[in-house]
């Protein structure tokens, strides 16, 4: 038996998108205003997305629950695997004392904590997104802010707001490998198009977070870092996306970028040292400096790590581990039973539901084994590596079931097509589609978790409305990339994940409301370059 999605259950496609709406309003509204403790408002989010798929959109009740219990392993697996194990990374640096030279090492380089937030929020992030995206940037980075100094919410929320530029090319460019797949599009010419989006953001972003954690003097003061760390990001970014490909982007534009920063800074630094409120000077300015044998060490977990998680990404590697151990179980009563159908689509398709326990190739395992050889090469025993890794998920334990919860969500929302029909309320814009095409985009982001899955969800939409009005699909497909990176700041995967990283389990509404302004500006920012491109600088739109 199969069922075909029907995205206008109350006739009126704005009714239909408000009721939509709902589970995402109820989640987001528990979280931000009602300030209810994250896996609780998952699981509301959640009971109100069955509700409607069943009651609303009449999926049947067999195909709602199979495809929220598909969610919840995909939450738990690869998710919650790499959230788990990168905790377990920065908590085997901090039980072996190695993390206070590591700050050290960060001080002696810049004490200031505006060009900290510059080399590990935005140009560090950058380089794990591009090897490991899904989550892996912010639950690394969020961490080691917080082992630095920064405040929780400021390590959580400036982690958020510096990975968003790599994001489209994250994972060794699976969006748009995935994007590419869904629209037909040639992919080069869709790596091209994000090329000559991305990099503008690239060079606000720096900026953009410094002005988040210290205000708009606070930016001016140290902006010599910010268009460094900005610039040698940008250009990179063009360059390699529209003259090589999409694949290793976000990797030599952060190598790039780390190196030109650290360059300027043995030649310039801030002439006023930023701290936090109510932070002493000798916070960070009065420690030993650590020998080059002990930075070595102590930063070893982290090149580990590094070497690791790029090794895993590489695609003849994960082909490999995957042709090792792959099992994939198809879903009952959801696999290939649920028919999306026009205008989301061009002709009914099924879509596939299938749960894949590449365990070997996971980024998770990668993340795994880099603790393991770290703990063991800084002398802990194995007993003292299985109680660390314990303890470890013992702390993350609720928000592993957070994470379960948001991307059943997610999943139900998707298969019942109720995500669908909020993506068609963009559409119907018009003249206007341009820069609603950015912010449909952001919205499939904020809901899915992932610019790979809004790229698989809206792709093939926006190509088809991009026809209907008279812009370039490339331009449109691209958007829905480049638009989805701003929303990739407060989707509910990354706040918890965020929020497990900085120990604020309970805490992620303050997180949400932190981010929620700068993604929805950016967003919009995102949408006024796509407006002018695709009307006044068509010259910049790759064909």
């Amino acid at each position: 038996m199969t069922w075909t999605q029907a995205y206008y259950p109350f006739g009126n496609l704005y009714v239909s998108a408000l009721i939509a709406a709902i589970p995402v309003v109820v989640l987001l509204g528990a979280l931000a205003f009602f300030h209810i403790r994250a896996h609780i408002a998952a699981l509301l989010g959640l009971a109100s997305a069955l509700l409607i798929a069943i009651l609303a959109y009449k999926m049947p009740a067999s195909m709602a629950v199979a495809a929220a219990l598909n969610g919840a392993a995909y939450g738990l697996f690869p998710i919650g695997w790499i959230v788990l194990n990168a905790i377990f990374v920065y908590d085997i640096t901090v039980s072996t004392g190695k993390f206070e030279v590591v700050k050290q090492t960060i001080a002696g380089l810049a004490s200031d904590r505006r060009i900290q937030v510059l080399l590990i929020g935005f140009s560090f992030g950058a380089f794990i997104e591009g090897a490991a995206g899904f989550g892996t940037p912010v639950a690394i980075c969020a961490a080691m802010l917080i082992g630095l100094g920064f405040q929780p919410l400021a390590a959580a929320g400036l982690s958020l707001i510096g990975n968003t530029a790599p994001v489209a090319f994250g994972a060794l460019a699976s969006p748009i490998i995935a994007l590419a797949k869904v629209t037909n599009l040639p992919i080069e010419k869709l790596s091209a198009m994000v090329g000559r989006q991305l990099p503008f953001f690239s060079l606000i972003i720096p900026f953009w977070l410094v002005w988040a954690m210290a205000g708009f003097d606070g930016m001016i003061e140290v902006w010599p870092a910010c268009l460094v760390a900005g610039v040698f990001f940008a250009i990179p970014q063009y360059l390699v996306s529209n003259f090589h490909g999409p694949w290793l982007v976000d990797i030599i534009s952060a190598l790039v970028s780390i190196g030109a920063t650290y360059i300027l800074l043995k030649f310039w630094q801030p002439k006023r040292t930023f701290r936090f409120p109510g932070e002493s000077a000798g916070t960070l300015e009065k420690h030993e400096i650590p020998s080059p044998r002990e930075a070595r060490l102590a930063w070893m977990p982290w090149i580990i790590l590094s070497i690791f998680v790029f090794a895993w990404g590489v695609p003849a590697v994960k082909a490999f581990f995957n042709g090792v151990s792959n099992p994939t179980f198809a879903i009952p009563f959801l696999d290939k039973m649920v028919l999306r159908a026009p205008p989301v689509v061009a002709k009914p398709t099924a879509e596939a539901a299938a749960f894949s326990f590449n365990w070997i190739s996971a980024t998770g395992t990668s993340l795994l084994l880099s603790g393991i050889v770290s703990g063991l090469l800084l002398g802990l025993k194995p007993g003292q590596l299985l109680k660390t890794y314990l303890l470890t998920l013992k702390r993350v334990r609720f928000s592993l079931l957070t994470i379960a919860a948001m991307l059943a969500l997610g999943f139900t929302t998707r298969f019942s097509g109720s995500d669908a029909t909020m993506g068609l309320a963009f559409a119907s814009t018009g003249h206007l589609f341009p820069f609603f095409s950015a912010l449909l985009g952001w919205l499939g982001v904020a809901l899915t978790g992932s610019d790979t899955s809004s790229n698989v969800l809206f792709g093939n939409l926006q190509q088809v409305t991009a026809q209907q009005v008279g812009i370039s699909p490339i331009l449109a497909a691209a958007t829905n990339s480049s638009g989805g990176v701003m929303g990739k700041m407060i989707d509910a995967q990354s706040i918890v994940v965020a929020g497990v990283a900085t120990g604020q389990q309970g805490g992620e509404g303050d997180i949400l409301r932190y981010v929620f302004f700068h993604s929805l500006a950016l967003a919009c920012l995102v949408g006024v370059l796509v407006y002018l491109q695709a009307y006044y600088f068509q010259g910049m739109v790759v064909q």
